[in-house]
């Protein structure tokens, strides 16, 4: 923010939401030539990386995505071929979802995608303001 703009202050929902929407239309963008559409599927494909095995009612629980998002986005990923079912063991109604080897040797990839997107919103911010931001936001996060 340049010292010299007035604070005006804006609806904290419209402004994390126009964020929100235009870093989703860089990375459809720029993961699309991969087969990661929109819709969050980097955020499912991310989640599985980071949790195998992980079920699609827990991924919906976590990312705060309703069911037919998560279901549709774990569709196209497994049909994209970044992610595999198995089904459960312990439930054989249920299944759980793996990183294919495609998704483990894409992952910098997307890593690279997502850090690139973290400093395009941040590179005018001190080191200090990206801290102070991120541990507004997850203060903020917490109370929802």
């Amino acid at each position: 923010m340049n010292p010299n703009d007035t604070f005006r202050k804006e609806p904290l929902g419209r402004l994390i939401s126009y964020i929100h929407r235009s870093q989703q239309k860089y990375l459809s963008r720029s993961l699309g030539e991969y087969g990661i559409g929109g819709g969050g599927q980097y955020s499912f494909l991310k989640a599985i990386l980071q949790s195998p095995g992980t079920t699609q009612e827990q991924l919906t629980c976590n990312l705060k995505f309703d069911k037919a998002t998560t279901a549709r986005s774990v569709k196209q990923l497994e049909e994209a071929g970044y992610i595999e079912r198995r089904t459960d063991p312990d439930d054989r109604r249920s299944y759980l979802l793996y990183p294919t080897p495609k998704a483990l040797e894409f992952q910098p990839v997307l890593q690279r995608f997502l850090d690139d997107s973290n400093a395009k919103m941040t590179r005018d911010l001190t080191d200090e303001e990206e801290r102070q931001l991120i541990l507004l936001l997850q203060k903020i996060r917490l109370d929802f």
